[in-house]
């Protein structure tokens, strides 16, 4: 059966073409309405002639199977498809809001502007890849900011699903993902490593703080090879305002080793939601690209490098945990402190990948004037710092693993919880005080963190015999 001739006013399958939004080489996209809908919806419909590109149909393909799995403010909402035995597209939910590409010509951007897109891209990301999916072409174009600030990711034309047959994959012998942005390990046509879209969204960082691509729009597969011992100039090389700590978090998302990288995009949410805890590396002071022995060095890798093994995603995931330790600095809950931190131990001995996040509460009243200065006439906010240090020492954990945190609230429960939600937190580690009837009849902290968390939670006591609960 003939394609229908794609123009204003055709209804296809009952979704009626109102006006094109953008005609392109290889799909147009298009406002249609339906009976029934309230107008926000858009076609996507590939331009498939004789001749065309077959990587683009098997990506459009790809992109029906794998939309519809998806689900989330992060993606647009699937409505349909159409067969290619007639006309294939795809309806979805018109995002209202701006691209990335659209504001490329305001760069550079103010480093917390930065930040603040970097972490609502980095959010939908760790949405996706928990959905089992890979985008593997973040670049500015594919990257819509609602008017909330929620990042939506388009274009599942390059993705994999990880409980899907990849049939570009399969099909094709060519690396695939845009030049400027495309990850090491693409080039070497690996399609199974979520750090390639954290790789791509650090290339995304780099264009926002200093206005140029980090590796400038190289020309086939030559030019993209390069990808695979080149570093870019430092931001702060280009641009002297950057900050240390967002040079640090770009650095490290460009690694060309992905082991080098954020493991998890995950990770990558918790230093640009929390600047000030950003460990500083030799990365922050660069000023040059790196010397010329150890770019060649990588070349010499390089030269016979194929493509690596196959990545185990969520075994590495689940390597990488956020580990919140929520602790009691109280004089009367010393011990039970001590049984927090030594199950944070055996939990950091286990996942080599995780980092910990030491978190106290500082209660304050409901009614009345809050203290704000310990007996020594310290900032309460500073001492406990202190204090969280001190507790943490004895883990010996190196200073990029572990971090810590202040809270400031009259509901120390909902603090945690809150903390959790907002850190993508995989697992938290708490204590509970002996039982009492009061406690019992008012409830307790970690009975109302263990009800309320977005994750696991494990509450350890000093009772004999020692136990761990999780809940």
């Amino acid at each position: 059966m003939r394609a229908p001739r794609i123009e204003k006013g055709l209804v296809l399958d009952g979704f009626t073409l109102v006006e094109p939004i953008k005609l392109g080489g290889m799909a147009q996209i298009w406002h249609v309405t339906r009976p029934g809908d309230d107008g926000g919806l858009v076609m996507k419909i590939p331009l498939i002639l004789d001749g065309d590109d077959p990587t683009m149909i098997v990506g459009f393909e790809m992109e029906q199977m794998i939309l519809p799995r998806l689900t989330g403010r992060h993606v647009p909402r699937f409505i349909a498809n159409g067969d290619f035995a007639t006309q294939p597209y795809i309806v979805m939910e018109r995002v209202v809001g701006r691209s990335l590409y659209e504001r490329m010509g305001e760069a550079p951007f103010p480093p917390d502007e930065v930040a603040r897109i970097g972490l609502a891209v980095a959010t939908a990301l760790r949405d996706l890849h928990r959905q089992k999916v890979l985008h593997l072409d973040i670049k500015p174009a594919n990257v819509i900011i609602r008017d909330d600030g929620t990042a939506v990711l388009v274009d599942f034309g390059l993705a994999r699903h990880l409980t899907l047959p990849d049939l570009l994959a399969e099909e094709f012998r060519v690396p695939m993902g845009t030049a400027p942005y495309i990850a090491p390990e693409q080039v070497l046509k690996a399609r199974d490593d979520p750090r390639s879209d954290i790789f791509a969204l650090g290339a995304v960082l780099y264009e926002m703080v200093t206005g140029r691509q980090p590796f400038g729009d190289p020309k086939g597969s030559r030019g993209m090879r390069q990808r695979l011992w080149a570093d870019p100039w430092p931001p702060r090389a280009l641009r002297p305002d950057c900050p240390a700590w967002l040079q640090e978090i770009i650095l490290r998302c460009l690694a060309v080793d992905p082991a080098g990288r954020y493991p998890t995009a995950a990770q990558l949410c918790f230093d640009l939601a929390h600047p000030d805890q950003v460990r500083l590396t030799a990365l922050a002071e660069k000023m040059k690209r790196d010397p010329v022995g150890q770019r060649l060095r990588r070349w010499f890798r390089a030269a016979g490098a194929e493509r690596p093994a196959p990545y185990r995603m969520e075994e590495r995931a689940h390597e990488s945990p956020i580990v919140v330790a929520a602790v009691d600095l109280s004089d009367d809950y010393c011990d039970v402190a001590a049984e927090v931190r030594a199950m944070a131990g055996r939990m950091l001995t286990l996942l080599p990948g995780a980092r910990l996040a030491c978190v106290n509460v500082l209660k304050l009243k409901r009614l009345g004037i809050d203290e704000t200065t310990d007996s020594e006439g310290r900032p309460l906010h500073v001492s406990r710092l202190v204090l969280l240090r001190a507790w943490a020492e004895p883990l010996g954990l190196p200073f990029d693993r572990i971090t810590y945190h202040v809270l400031e609230s009259t509901d120390p429960a909902e603090a945690i919880v809150t903390h959790a939600r907002e850190n993508h937190v995989d697992q938290i580690v708490m204590g509970a005080r002996a039982s009492s009837t009061t406690r019992r009849y008012l409830g307790s902290v970690s009975a109302q963190v263990a009800a309320e968390a977005p994750c696991t939670v494990t509450i350890v006591r000093t009772h004999a015999p020692r136990e761990a609960e999780a809940a």
